[in-house]
Order: C-alpha cells, then sequence, then structure tokens
C-alpha cells in the first residue's frame, strides 16, 4: 500500500489514514518508561497538582503544567526525565545543568530527573516558586502597546 513516513515522529501512515502527531496523552509519552522513571513521573505531578488549579496537557514529545501560561514542563527520555521550570531569575545550583533566556523576564532552568528520591526540596521548592510566581513573570513579559509619534516632514 502506498503511505509515507511523518517527518516528524517517523511513524509509517498509509495512504488517506488520518494523522497528527503533534497531539498526545501523558499516558503515551510516559507508558514505556522504566520503573524508577515511572515512579519519579507520578511523583512530580503529584507534586505539581497538590500546588493547586492549573492545567496540565501533553504537547508533542512534552508533558506541560500551566496556569495563564506554561511554568513547567516535562520531557520523558529514556534514561532520565527532562524538568524544565520558570523563573523570573536565575538560580544557581550543581541540580540545574543548564540555564536559558526564554524571554525578557522569564528564565528556563533545565534538571534532569532520575529516581523518585530526586523529587523532593529544593527542586520541589522551585517548582512551587515557579507556580506561584508564574502570573506574574508572565504578565511582566507582555507590554503594553505604546504607539509611535507621527514622523515630522
Amino acid at each position: 500500500m502506498a503511505g509515507r513516513e511523518c517527518f516528524h515522529c517517523k511513524q509509517w501512515i498509509e495512504e488517506g489514514e488520518k494523522h497528527d502527531c503533534w497531539t498526545t496523552t501523558e499516558a503515551a509519552l510516559t507508558r514505556d518508561l522504566p520503573e524508577d522513571l515511572g515512579d519519579a513521573w507520578e511523583r512530580l505531578r503529584e507534586t505539581a497538582a497538590w500546588f493547586g488549579e492549573q492545567r496540565i496537557y501533553a504537547s508533542h514529545s512534552s508533558i506541560m503544567f500551566s496556569r495563564k501560561s506554561c511554568y513547567f514542563f516535562v520531557r520523558p527520555k529514556r534514561s532520565f526525565l527532562e524538568v524544565v521550570f520558570f523563573l523570573g531569575r536565575t538560580q544557581r545550583s550543581s541540580r540545574i545543568r543548564q540555564t536559558l533566556q526564554s524571554s525578557r523576564a522569564k528564565v528556563a532552568h533545565i534538571v534532569r530527573v532520575t529516581h523518585r528520591d530526586e523529587v523532593e526540596a529544593p527542586l520541589t521548592d522551585w517548582l512551587r516558586e515557579a507556580y506561584d510566581a508564574s502570573d506574574t513573570v508572565s504578565a511582566r513579559t507582555r507590554r503594553k502597546h505604546v504607539p509611535r509619534r507621527a514622523r515630522a516632514k
């Protein structure tokens, strides 16, 4: 039969078959995780859900946690969970592998989690801070539109 391979997910798609690799589920992203990573994922999700009202959803290869905007997300990998959280400042720690300026007001912090026992302070404190600050940090990134002055001729 005729078909094609999806450029993004490398899945074979038969001709006429509907395909949307950008939408997925938490279960699909975490299904093949080893037991240690599965336990770490469950603890991460439970901890974040305990913070309060938010939206948790899967998008492409990540599981997003957001209030008005995303305050952290998890990318499940074969041997670790890549946790990326956003703060309004740069946090320095040996646990943080990398920091990136993601916008004028947000700094992304990347942490690798390999075991359930790693989902504790200081990581949970940083996630809580990201949750608490997410609305204010997001509001600072939005600029009010200021019209330009008419040019003099």
